[in-house]
């Protein structure tokens, strides 16, 4: 025989595991799209300031210069003219050593690690030149009469596209 507090009992269990089976009831979870509060963090501890053997020398150049990508800018000898024309006796065929030539005075130009060089060369058209990377590592990306080709035109910050494009420095002007 079973009494009414036994009956009572086992309705209660039997709510009490459908409840859990089911999951959160529907009126209580977050409404779609809402946010929902992520774990507290710890806050960042404090670093320890560094020390003098942690901090850069003083007044030591560092190993690439950066400048800005939107304007093409002098450089400042980060390449150099003789940087960039060594670059270019070593390209085969591209500039002759014996060749009377001279990086004209307003190039080479910079943005980002990219540079554009004007060549003056006796007796022919000006080079132009596109070169990318650092001063001691210069890699020549084109040079010709025309250096808006599409790597260029691709992969050059907007500086050196500008000038390398569409307002290049007219050749033979200083």
């Amino acid at each position: 025989m079973i009494t009414a507090v036994t009956r009572a009992g086992a309705a209660a269990i039997a709510v009490a595991a459908l409840a859990t089976a089911c999951g959160v009831p529907p009126e209580l979870r977050d409404p779609p799209g809402s946010v929902v509060p992520s774990p507290k963090t710890a806050p960042p501890t404090a670093s320890p300031p560094p020390v003098a053997s942690d901090l850069p020398p003083i007044g030591a150049p560092s190993a690439t210069p950066t400048f800005g990508e939107a304007t093409a800018v002098l450089c400042h000898g980060q390449p150099s003219a003789t940087q960039v024309m060594a670059l270019l006796q070593r390209t085969s065929g591209l500039l002759p050593r014996n060749e009377a030539a001279e990086v004209r005075s307003d190039t080479p130009l910079c943005a980002g690690s990219w540079q554009y060089s004007v060549i003056v060369v006796r007796d022919r058209d000006p080079l132009l030149v596109v070169t990318r990377g650092a001063p001691g590592s210069l890699t020549l990306v084109t040079a010709g009469t025309n250096v808006c080709n599409i790597p260029v035109r691709t992969s050059a910050p907007a500086g050196i596209r500008t000038v390398a494009c569409e307002s290049g420095p007219a050749p033979g002007t200083v």
